[in-house]
């Protein structure tokens, strides 16, 4: 993870870190606590934008105060007919299209991420294993939905 957030404070467009103090009322607040991979993201940069600043961004890495239920995010409405109470928002794809983790699933002591689109939520299509997976994919993507992409990724 370190080699991952080094860069992107050094090409992408991070927010200040989170607090510990803001961690944990996250943490009291969701229910749930943030895994290894999103601890570290998150005392690094409380958020970020690959590629570009907003509002011209496809990954955004929502801050924590942004991040919520997708069913509430995706659908308008937090009853288990609209999705799992257990997938949570954490990258705005800006097309309504969220990366989702569930908090239900870990593996390894690691969430896995998702594909949430908002015209087949609750489908999910895997993204990947773990944050730190997904944000090396990412960041080699060259701005482009890595998962959905068949072209190869950068070096």
């Amino acid at each position: 993870m370190e080699n991952l957030l080094t860069e992107v404070s050094r090409l992408h467009f991070p927010r200040p870190p989170a607090t510990p103090a803001q961690i944990t009322a996250f943490e009291a607040r969701m229910g749930w606590k943030l895994d290894e991979d999103l601890r570290a993201f998150y005392l690094h940069c409380n958020g970020a934008t690959l590629f570009a600043p907003l509002p011209d961004v496809h990954y955004h890495m929502l801050p924590l105060e942004r991040i919520e239920r997708a069913r509430v995010a995706i659908r308008g409405n937090d009853r288990d007919a609209a999705g799992a109470a257990s997938l949570y928002t954490l990258v705005d794809m800006q097309d309504s299209d969220f990366v989702v983790l569930d908090v239900a699933r870990s593996e390894s002591g690691r969430y896995p991420l998702f594909d949430a689109w908002h015209e087949t939520f609750p489908e999910l299509v895997p993204v990947a294993s773990s944050f730190a997976e997904f944000l090396e994919k990412a960041l080699r993507s060259g701005n482009r939905a890595f998962w959905l992409s068949s072209g190869p990724l950068e070096e």
